[in-house]
């Protein structure tokens, strides 16, 4: 189980990431059900990344994948084309989501979105190794 304490930490280690990159960021934190627990958007983060990034943090808990990967499967032929439409468009196949395992059970996700999509990954990457 992620608590508030937990995923603050996750934040704060993106957060330090996306500095490193010099690109600011809009990070969120889903639990178990895909309920968001915290999101931080960094100072001039894009404002049409925070509902992306809050997306991407779902998406990955409600698939157990990462975003990435979900992206690469969902392309014209595969097997997830056309997810992207579905819970009411929630879906997100960019890079940036993350599940978070604890003992190897998926316990929540992180979601990053404000840069490339390689940056966003990479962000997300930094934030789940927090845990």
């Amino acid at each position: 189980m992620i608590n508030l304490a937990d995923a603050r930490r996750i934040i704060a280690a993106a957060e330090k990431k996306a500095e490193e990159l010099g690109q600011p960021m809009n990070v969120a934190v889903v639990d178990e059900g895909g309920n968001l627990i915290a999101f931080e958007r960094m100072t001039n983060a894009w404002l049409g990344s925070i509902d992306i990034a809050q997306k991407k943090a779902w998406t990955s808990r409600a698939f157990d994948i990462s975003t990435q990967d979900l992206a690469t499967h969902s392309q014209s032929g595969n097997q997830f084309f056309g997810i992207h439409a579905s819970n009411n468009g929630q879906v997100m196949i960019f890079a940036g989501g993350i599940p978070l395992l604890q003992n190897g059970k998926v316990v929540g996700a992180i979601g990053v979105s404000g840069g490339s999509g390689d940056q966003d990954h990479t962000v997300a990457q930094a934030g789940a190794a927090a845990l």
